[in-house]
């Protein structure tokens, strides 16, 4: 998808209006780099929960609503406080170019859409798949990369299935309302498919139980199951193919909020053109091409 998109990832790279995800950095006027984060507790830190139909809050503040939580694109840093990844750096870029601050409110991947439609925040930035359900509900920026379905195990497991129909059995987990659990669900149903599935809030702890032998086997958004096999621990059986039809990531906004979505759309466009994205991308997927 680059320039825009034409970046397709080499091993890799959220129906209705929940995702996979899973499912967001800043710039102040001096360009500090620096980004507020507010716990998520039903309405952004400092807000009326009001409606989100301006470019910005009043004080020129781009509140984004992510999920930290879903590696690589948002998580937090080893010291447990610092929000980093594709999306969080992606915001950040974002609200320089447009030159307002911006404020990531970490909340829960369940409630996310809720919370847009409330005013809790402008936009979502958190690995949010465009959909034909969600773009009649919202508004959706340009897509900024494209995501693709696929099953990961340990890398010395006794068991590696190389297709959905290999699930037949195991015991799968996946993260509950993304496109992942929409995928495995719906093909189950099809094609009359048996599996013991397990559904987990977040995407972090399906890999703990994957890793504890709790799990067979994994089914994730590629981009996440990049960043999880890059140490050699786990390793990706299968994938979606490319003559199907992927998902792109976009920016999600409250329906009717055109004015925003053409700001975002024009700065997004300008970090594609100025190779941004593409160092942004890179610097968590080294191997995507």
């Amino acid at each position: 998808m680059k320039k825009l998109l034409a970046v397709l990832m080499s091993l890799t790279l959220t129906a209705a209006l929940f995702t996979g995800c899973g499912s967001s950095g800043s710039s102040d006027s001096d360009k500090s780099g620096e980004s507020a984060v507010s716990e998520d507790t039903g309405a952004a830190a400092g807000t009326d929960g009001g409606s989100a139909d301006t470019a910005s809050s009043a004080d020129g503040t781009l509140r984004v609503g992510m999920e930290i939580g879903y590696p690589p694109l948002e998580y937090y840093d080893d010291d447990g406080v610092t929000p980093i990844g594709i999306d969080v750096e992606l915001a950040n870029a974002l609200a320089e170019e447009m030159g307002v601050e911006v404020e990531l409110i970490d909340t829960a991947w369940a409630g996310i859409f809720a919370g847009l439609d409330k005013g809790d925040y402008d936009c979502i930035i958190s690995a949010v798949s465009i959909t034909s359900d969600r773009l009649l509900e919202f508004e959706f920026s340009n897509p900024y990369i494209k995501n693709y379905q696929c099953i990961v195990t340990k890398t010395d497991a006794s068991t590696k299935p190389a297709s959905l129909d290999e699930l037949k059995d195991l015991n799968v987990g996946y993260q509950e309302e993304t496109t992942s659990d929409d995928y495995l669900n719906n093909y189950m149903a099809v094609n009359s498919l048996s599996v013991n599935t397990n559904a987990y809030a977040k995407v972090i702890n399906v890999f703990d139980d994957l890793d504890l032998g709790r799990l067979d086997a994994v089914v994730c958004d590629s981009i996440v199951a990049e960043s999880y096999v890059a140490d050699g621990k786990f390793e990706i059986t299968w994938q979606q193919g490319e003559d199907e039809e992927t998902e792109e990531f976009g920016i999600c906004m409250k329906k009717g909020n055109t004015e925003l979505k053409d700001q975002i759309n024009t700065a997004l466009a300008a970090l594609d053109e100025n190779g941004t994205l593409d160092e942004i991308i890179h610097k968590y997927l080294p191997n995507m091409k």
